[in-house]
């Protein structure tokens, strides 16, 4: 009997080994971006152990690489009916169910993650970002303002929450909230721009001028300066030399 117990160890940690062997192959490879080939040692990881929450999980992050979001929720869904507990694979199944189009599945994955780890910001965003492509406006802002009051460094929250603003043609606010992410880093370009179209759909002509011009000093090769750089034309285009709006005949 001692001996049978101790062949039944001798081969668990065999097996143990073969699984971790593959998925430090497997988590090489995918750093790589070598997906195809991360894929197949996470499968091999499989065929070994079929209770291997990591190793579904690896395959199933592998695939979402790879764009095949169907099989990606299908493996990370395996993942966290292992381990319930698994932050990253119901916070990864979320990306795929918005990857594959389907907002409102992934809401209740972004919800159990974030019930896991209330202490990770990205989650709570992109439980906002779901709302909002689900078109629940008022909710998907009232998170981005949660995120903004409980993690104030979290920058991505001021963005997320003034994009939607202007999108709602809530201009004044929305370049109320640029500006509080401006204070926290000036060198964020890209809320230079939100604020100018702000005040440029707000008909505050000057205030425009002048945003669109230090997104210029901050980004002159930016993929949006061309369009900056027509507006300014535009713009200045209403001022005569003294600096005073055109009278429209």
């Amino acid at each position: 009997m001692v001996v049978e117990v101790s062949n039944i160890k001798t081969v668990k940690k065999a097996k143990t080994k073969k699984i971790n062997d593959f998925c430090i192959k497997a988590d090489a490879l995918r750093n790589e971006n070598s997906f195809k080939e991360a894929a197949a040692n996470y499968l091999n990881s499989i065929l070994i152990d079929r209770k291997d929450a990591y190793s579904y999980y690896g395959l199933g992050v592998c695939c979402k690489h790879l764009k095949d979001y169907a099989r990606a929720i299908r493996y990370l869904e395996k993942a966290t009916e292992i381990d319930e507990e698994y932050y990253d694979a119901f916070f990864e199944l979320g990306v795929c169910h918005l990857l594959e189009g389907i907002p409102c599945g992934a809401i209740k994955n972004f919800v159990r993650a974030i019930q896991i780890d209330p202490e990770k910001p990205e989650a709570i965003l992109q439980l906002g970002i779901a709302h909002e492509l689900c078109e629940e406006y008022d909710l998907a802002l009232m998170i981005y303002q949660k995120l903004i009051d409980n993690s104030s460094g979290f920058l991505k929250a001021y963005e997320h929450k003034s994009t939607l603003l202007m999108k709602l043609d809530r201009y004044q606010e929305a370049s109320k909230i640029l500006n509080e992410l401006l204070k926290l880093n000036p060198e964020y370009y890209r809320a230079y721009v939100g604020i100018a179209i702000c005040f440029d759909k707000l008909g505050r002509k000057i205030d425009a001028l002048r945003y669109y011009r230090k997104f210029l000093q901050k980004k002159p090769f930016s993929h949006q300066a061309q369009f900056v750089k027509t507006r300014l034309l535009k713009l200045k285009s209403c001022f005569d030399s003294k600096n005073n709006l055109k009278i429209v005949q």
